[in-house]
């Protein structure tokens, strides 16, 4: 029997093993790994100024039909000419969200392509893309206000101001991998998580923030690590390398509290400790549904996020063209099970090194010789990827170049 897509997200979930059925069916699609996106985000500034503060109007005049309805609600939201969807951040970050493609080489050019035509757009109006994962200029500020901002706000205040840059300062390089065949999700979901924290390490960009040496190589990093880490942590972990990815998430997503308790009113802050498991028990006034769950799970942050798809999330925003580099890394060193089992045995010793990554980057010698390793077999895998020969030269000369920087921090 087929089901209305609409009836699925409005089932109500009386009990924890209706809410891990949905998670399992719409967090790990299983198939053969084929598709890559992206999903780049930028601090935005004023060409001129770029400590100046940028409210909303200004951007939404900018990006006229591609803005999004958080800054028009009654716009078009219209997407960008090879089809990526332009959003806005709570701090006037901007993103654009691709689709996903089976060609590397295809995903860059159309990528490039989406990057300029907003860029030329924001030209027009006086504004800049940055180029790093953290504003290096401005401290924290609001652009934009929803009830679901607001309620971020509120319960991340309970615990500093990390939340507060998070929302309004970072800004990030996500790439979308295939979960894989059923048989591989174990071993590539335990390898993109076992590669963070020497390719955080690689591509921190985010050492200044307002205006200041925050003393961390990724800032953006260090602000996600200063938030509940009920709600941030890695959900895999070295000392249970082999639990189920599926259970292991479920528990995740069930025992976090709530972030935002969707209302009809402008106050969508949930009662403070209650999780969704205990939602799910009738800690609350009505029982949860589907797109509750669904709801809750884009609320959670940890640094690789199951959405059908695996969202890899640790990466700062890389300067220019330089995103594609990192992109490449990853793609190359999952492109077939002997590189992806070589890689995570050589990420093995560092992979629990999230917080050292974030503070030291390639200067940390343990963590630089690993990342120089990992670049040498992307180095040696990149030619499964295909890529124009100008392109691959291209991805080849800034792979050196983080290899060479990694040298160096090892030396």
């Amino acid at each position: 029997m087929v089901t209305s897509p609409d009836l699925e997200r409005t089932t109500i979930l009386r009990e924890s093993g209706a809410a891990a059925h949905h998670l399992a069916r719409i967090c790990f699609k299983t198939g053969p790994p084929t598709y890559t996106g992206v999903e780049l985000e930028w601090t935005v500034h004023d060409a001129a100024d770029p400590a100046r503060p940028i409210d909303g109007e200004r951007l939404r005049a900018a990006l006229g039909r591609h803005s999004p309805p958080t800054l028009d609600p009654t716009g078009p939201a219209q997407q960008l000419r090879h089809g990526g969807t332009v959003t806005v951040e709570p701090g006037g970050q901007l993103e654009i969200s691709t689709p996903p493609r089976s060609s590397i080489a295809a995903l860059i050019h159309a990528t490039n392509a989406d990057i300029a035509q907003v860029a030329g757009l924001l030209a027009a109006a006086g504004l800049i893309l940055g180029d790093s994962g953290i504003d290096p200029h401005r401290p924290p500020l609001p652009v934009i206000e929803t009830p679901r901002y607001r309620a971020m706000r509120h319960v991340f205040d309970q615990r500093g101001t990390a939340g507060r840059t998070m929302m309004y300062s970072t800004a990030g390089l996500q790439v979308c991998l295939d979960a894989g065949e059923p048989a591989q999700l174990g071993a590539r979901w335990a390898a993109v998580h076992a590669l963070g924290p020497p390719l955080l390490a690689a591509f921190a960009t985010a050492d200044r923030h307002a205006g200041r040496a925050t003393g961390w190589a990724s800032a953006r990093m260090a602000a996600w690590f200063g938030i509940d880490p009920a709600r941030t942590r890695p959900v895999w972990t070295p000392e249970r390398a082999d639990a189920d990815p599926v259970a292991a998430w479920t528990h995740y997503v069930l025992t976090a509290p709530l972030l935002c308790l969707r209302d009809a009113g402008p106050d969508w802050t949930p009662p403070p400790g209650v999780t969704f498991a205990d939602w799910v028990d009738g800690a609350l006034s009505r029982p949860p549904t589907t797109d509750d769950l669904d709801y809750h799970v884009s609320t959670l942050f940890p640094p690789v996020r199951p959405r059908g798809y695996l969202e890899v999330r640790y990466l700062d925003a890389q300067p220019g063209p330089d995103w594609a580099v990192p992109l490449a890394v990853l793609a190359a060193l999952l492109a077939e099970p002997g590189t992806l089992r070589a890689a995570r045995e050589v990420a093995g010793p560092v992979a629990h090194r999230w917080r050292a990554a974030a503070r030291h980057g390639l200067r940390d010698p343990g963590l630089a010789a690993t990342a120089a390793q990992l670049l040498d077999l992307a180095l040696a895998a990149l030619p499964r990827l295909d890529l124009p020969a100008a392109l691959h030269h291209d991805i080849q000369r800034g792979v050196r170049r983080r290899r060479a920087a990694a040298e160096r921090g090892h030396r």
